[in-house]
């Protein structure tokens, strides 16, 4: 038995906090009828309700995608452009990236159908690491790489420290490549941070994804998480809530 919060929430319909005002609300029906306490439990076999429509209650899935340029990170394009789902076609389950890559933007990507689990990694306050390996137009002067090591004011906020490593410089071509970490995840972070710092990002990749890596994948590749790595991923995001809650 699960929480009804928790089935609502790995149901893809809100997080589970948006779950539980569903229920207050009145909301939510359980084999058709009303519930507004929270801690009820329910079996794989009782109806779920929400505003009057049944929920699909899946297993839920965990998947890595090497995702490849060119290729928006949704489950759907009204521009008819391919999507990360169209690499899952063969999948019942109806699955969801976690977080976004941009279009131009290649590497590791997660999907599943767990709402709890997406919103747990996504949250901010959790600190999961992501590394990209960026190539660069012009050679980053020292002094600038360190703005963005403490962190740099962008017209959303300044970002959290990163940690930046240059990896190659071609001088010839006046480009470099340079290795950035950061545990946010706004939009086009990576290309608008270089951008304040007066470089262009001519090419992106993100290569992993707290432990994880693309080893053994091209781009287009995907495989299913083990339970251990989604185990991992689950307590690594609850103990960095928690040593963020005591600070």
């Amino acid at each position: 038995m699960e929480r009804l919060q928790k089935v609502i929430a790995r149901a893809g319909i809100a997080s589970r906090r948006k779950a539980e005002e569903l229920i207050t609300s009145g909301k939510v029906k359980v084999n058709g009828e009303i519930v507004t306490e929270l801690g009820v439990k329910v079996t794989p076999s009782d109806r779920v309700e929400v505003d009057e429509i049944q929920i699909e209650r899946e297993s839920p899935v965990y998947y890595l995608l090497y995702k490849p340029r060119g290729v928006i990170s949704s489950v759907s394009d009204d521009k008819g452009r391919k999507v990360v789902t169209d690499f899952f076609t063969a999948l019942k389950e109806r699955i969801y990236p976690i977080g976004r890559l941009d279009y131009d933007t290649s590497g590791l990507l997660l999907l599943t159908n767990d709402g709890e689990f997406a919103n747990l990694l996504m949250h901010p306050s959790n600190e999961i690491e992501k590394v990209y390996v960026a190539k660069i137009k012009g050679i980053p002067l020292k002094e600038n790489l360190k703005k963005l090591e403490k962190g740099i004011r962008l017209e959303d906020g300044k970002t959290a420290p990163a940690k930046i490593k240059v990896l190659s410089v071609e001088r010839k071509k006046q480009t470099a490549i340079v290795e950035l970490t950061i545990h946010e995840g706004r939009n086009r972070q990576v290309r608008r941070m270089f951008a304040a710092i007066g470089h262009d990002v001519l090419k992106l990749k993100r290569e992993r994804y707290g432990f994880l890596t693309l080893a053994g994948l091209r781009p287009g590749d995907a495989r299913e998480l083990t339970p251990h790595e989604v185990k991992q991923l689950r307590a690594a995001a609850l103990d960095k809530k928690k040593n963020q809650q005591k600070k």
